[in-house]
């Protein structure tokens, strides 16, 4: 049997439908489900079987659902089956088909829960993807995080996953960049001006002002010395030294991300530079492939929406049909200089995914970016003539609060709370844990003073007490292997306590299922944290009503017979030695 018992139950009744509907096409059970009764006190399970074959059967629910619970009731593993509602079946499992899952759970290892349902398919999933103008701080955290738990939970439900980081290094925001490392730069060579001055002598003044900056400008004197600096001291035109600066910057800033996020944890596999993209000529040959398929042409769009004519000038343009696969309006490809859009940049990026082979791509974004999706879904669609999904997945901006009090951060002035500090004042799991424990899309407050905090309110700290009371009752039995664990006898084990965590354990292989499936990793962080609720259940219910078992009593001493056998060996092998 299939490591998901829900799964192996759904095929069962659906084999039992297909008996008792042998004219019926295979497409009728496509919808048929077997999942978790929302009142538990109904049993293990509940299926939708008859309710959703009724129609093409044409036959009323209730009639099949009594038909198929008599068979479902005639199963080894199913102790009752009963009909409910307007169809469907409700299953209880026996006890000692539960107790059996036990060993085949410690066989499993680390691979319980590995799913064969991405079928190899090959998915890139880009995330984080900041712009390389600072460090990474706690507001890039959340995007992180929930990427790479995404990434590893499509690993394990047999995706073959690449993670990628795409380097936003081409624009403007670089550019002010590379001024900001430039005045850093003049400061390390002990230039006589003052800030303002440099500020007021380029276009946009001086925008990132903080003092991450000066190893960079000292970075570029080391390797340098005064051949970048201007005569007079005045940066005059940027002409002879602003791609080296640029350049130089940006990968020390990268070298900066990349340490960061290896802090967290984070380990990208492919790192894609925007600017490579546009030298490589990518965005022309997207634009090729859109005007071959018929998907480009020249036009003037709508003044946008609350626009009036005196500040709309209309403009003909190059533009993508997107219109066409969903999206609002058609989109410019070019500038009025001729340079690429941001989005037509974005279209090359993606070009480039589509020719390395993937079949499905997931970006983790910012919720700002929230209208960007239908545009991007457009183009890859066009792009891939369809063939190629994009699924977006929308992080919520993360509020961070230090002794009761918001903390503000800014790049740009040099505010903020660094990916790093964090990491280094609650530790790379409680950070990750606890940016998982609300719906990415949801707004979260990270309150620092809480995720250190060691009581009830703390999800991390309350879900790690509970694997420290696993490895307490572990180390008192000697710390057996797996193997030994799985040979245990198992009667014991049947306090309601006990089953419940046994049922809960079951859930893992359809809550990795339903996760990747919905492209949301906080379901995992949910798992453990009931998971610890119903341990931390067990093991005080049934310190309450006898000795020991194999899953509670972790602070008391083995004794009598109701102690788990390798307990009670433990204790006669101590007598033996004295």
């Amino acid at each position: 049997m299939t490591q998901d018992i829900f799964a192996a139950l759904r095929a069962r009744a659906v084999e039992a439908m297909r008996n008792l509907l042998p004219d019926l096409p295979e497409e009728a059970f496509a919808r048929v489900q077997m999942e978790p009764p929302r009142d538990l006190t109904h049993g293990d399970m509940a299926t939708n079987a008859a309710l959703v074959v009724a129609k093409p059967a044409r036959q009323p629910p209730p009639k099949l659902a009594a038909a198929l619970a008599e068979r479902l009731a005639a199963l080894p593993e199913v102790e009752s089956a009963a009909p409910a509602g307007p169809g469907f079946v409700n299953l209880r499992l026996r006890e000692g088909f539960l107790r059996a899952q036990v060993p085949a759970i410690l066989a499993a290892g680390e691979g319980y829960g590995d799913s064969t349902l991405g079928a190899g398919r090959r998915v890139d999933v880009e995330y984080v993807s900041a712009n390389p103008t600072g460090p990474m701080h706690v507001g890039h955290c959340r995007g992180a995080v929930v990427g790479d738990a995404l990434a590893n939970l499509l690993g394990k439900a047999g995706w073959d996953v690449t993670k990628e980081y795409y380097i936003n290094d081409a624009g403007a925001q670089v550019l002010a960049l590379a001024h900001a490392a430039y005045w850093r730069y003049l400061q390390a060579l002990g230039t006589k001006l003052t800030e303002e001055e440099y500020a007021q002598s380029i276009q946009g003044g001086l925008q990132y002002r903080g003092d991450y900056l000066v190893p960079v400008g000292e970075a570029l004197r080391a390797r340098y010395g005064e051949s970048l600096a201007e005569p007079g001291g005045m940066p005059a035109g940027p002409s002879h030294w602003l791609d080296t600066v640029r350049d130089v910057t940006v990968e020390l800033m990268m070298q900066a991300i990349r340490e960061d996020l290896a802090a967290l944890g984070v380990r990208q596999d492919v790192f894609v530079s925007e600017r490579a993209l546009v030298a490589a000529g990518k965005l022309e040959e997207a634009e090729a492939l859109l005007a071959a398929r018929g998907l480009i042409y020249h036009g003037v769009l709508e003044p946008p929406k609350g626009k009036t004519l005196d500040d709309w000038e209309p403009r003909e343009q190059e533009l993508f049909r997107a219109t066409q696969f969903g999206d609002e309006v058609d989109r410019p490809l070019r500038k009025s200089d001729g340079s690429g859009t941001y989005f037509a940049n974005d279209i090359a990026n993606h070009l480039h995914k589509i020719e390395r082979g993937f079949s499905e791509l997931v970006h983790v974004w910012g919720a700002d970016h929230g209208g960007y999706v239908k545009r991007m879904q457009a183009a890859v669609a066009a792009l891939s003539d369809g063939k190629v999904s994009l699924d977006v997945v929308l992080a919520q901006i993360v509020h961070v609060v230090k002794d009761g009090q918001p903390v503000r951060m800014s790049k740009r002035a040099g505010t903020y709370v660094t990916l790093r500090d964090l990491i280094d004042e609650v530790g790379r799991d409680a950070v990750r844990f606890t940016m998982l424990t609300r719906k990415s899309d949801a707004q979260m407050e990270f309150d620092l003073d809480k995720v250190v905090e060691q009581s009830r309110e703390n999800p991390v700290f309350y879900v790690q007490y509970a694997h420290a009371r696993c490895r307490s009752v572990l180390r008192g039995a000697g710390d057996p292997t797996a193997a030994d664990l799985a040979a245990a006898p198992l009667e014991s084990l049947a306090d309601p306590a006990e089953l419940a965590l046994i049922r809960r354990l079951t859930a893992w292989p359809r809550t990795v299922e339903a996760a990747a499936t919905a492209r949301e990793p906080h379901r995992i962080a949910f798992f453990s944290m009931t998971w610890r609720a119903t341990f931390m259940y067990c093991g005080t219910r049934a310190a309450r009503t006898r000795p020991c078992d194999s899953f509670g009593g972790m602070n008391r001493k083995p004794q009598g017979p109701g102690w788990p056998w390798w307990l009670r060996r433990r204790r006669s092998s101590a007598r033996a030695s004295r």
